[in-house]
């Protein structure tokens, strides 16, 4: 399939700017389910067959309970801080390889949007490595603490700094970026199913009535959100092994992976297929919602607003 697309200028600024808004907002609205997901994927059955949360309801209310409202929270300053370069570099590289692989007489064949989106995925993850590294281990301290309770032990308080300066001190600035490969595994493939559904989807939609050619706002959110929950169902096997590669700490009795094939081999061994859809659903819930904002966001043109320029005929 091959989209036509009129031909437009290439603003990057604004494009920034949106792509940090649209991060910001969307991250503080589901952070809380995010925060959940971790949990559930990082979460291994026991010998017995026990593990700590039935499933994502009761996850959430243990997770309230003995945390309370802030708890939900608990990484969310570093993914706030980081969303913002991140979103952006994801939304402005896949607008601007889709701007230049659009031919002269305005047609993007798919393989062209695949292209794209996978370009930008694979750029993002010079931020979200880190990010995603910090937030799970901020996210996941709980669980781990409540089951070292339950042992009888300890676990000293986590913070973001003190994990970013030690992994820094020990390892250097490699340290930031362990599990990098499962990482990129995750958001290339995700941007490659991502943004070409979102394009063809948007493209169905009623336009403005502005000179834009932009689909309604209303439109590129429900696009967001349905191509969203697909993409992010899709990649969930992927984003099951990324967080269980990037947990520094694991509770007593869980196993420890050392690359992507033996995290794919032990939790397929031990735990069976169904695990790498752990936190599916918490992720489809998440992703749909983050992505819509995103888009209404990103299409509205908030930055342009802002900043007093004129969006031009395209």
């Amino acid at each position: 399939m091959t989209a036509q697309l009129p031909k437009r200028e290439f603003s990057l600024v604004p494009k920034i700017v949106n792509g940090g808004i649209a991060g910001i907002i969307g991250v503080s609205c589901v952070f809380p389910l995010d925060l959940v997901k971790t949990r559930l994927q990082n979460q291994q059955i026991g010998p017995n067959g026990e593990k700590m949360y039935k499933n994502m309801f009761d996850c959430f209310r243990k997770t309230y309970r003995a945390e309370g409202y802030f708890g939900m929270y608990r990484g969310s300053a570093v993914n706030i801080l980081l969303i913002t370069p991140e979103k952006a570099i994801k939304l402005t590289a896949n607008d601007y390889f889709r701007h230049k692989f659009t031919t002269s007489d305005g047609k993007l064949p798919i393989s062209s949007q695949m292209l794209a989106g996978g370009l930008a995925g694979a750029f993002q993850i010079i931020v979200t490595t880190p990010m995603e590294l910090l937030k799970i281990q901020m996210q996941d301290a709980g669980r781990v603490a409540a089951q070292a309770k339950l042992a009888g032990k300890v676990v000293e308080k986590a913070s973001a700094t003190k994990i970013a300066q030690q992994l820094l001190r020990e390892k250097g600035i490699i340290g930031l970026y362990k599990g990098i490969g499962a990482t990129g595994l995750r958001d290339v493939t995700f941007s490659i199913v991502y943004f070409p559904m979102f394009a063809m989807c948007n493209e169905l939609g009623p336009r403005r009535k502005d000179s834009s050619g932009e689909a309604v706002f209303w439109w590129s959110f429900l696009s967001g959100l349905a191509s969203g929950s697909f993409a992010a169902l899709f990649v969930n096997p992927l984003d099951v092994i990324k967080t269980r590669l990037q947990a520094l700490k694991k509770a007593d009795g869980e196993k420890e992976f050392k690359g992507i094939v033996d995290c794919i081999t032990k939790t397929m061994k031990y735990e069976g297929p169904t695990a790498f859809f752990k936190g599916g659903l918490c992720r489809m819930i998440v992703i749909a919602p983050l992505f819509g904002i995103a888009q209404m966001v990103y299409f509205l043109g908030v930055a342009e607003t802002l900043m007093g320029i004129k969006t031009s005929q395209y």
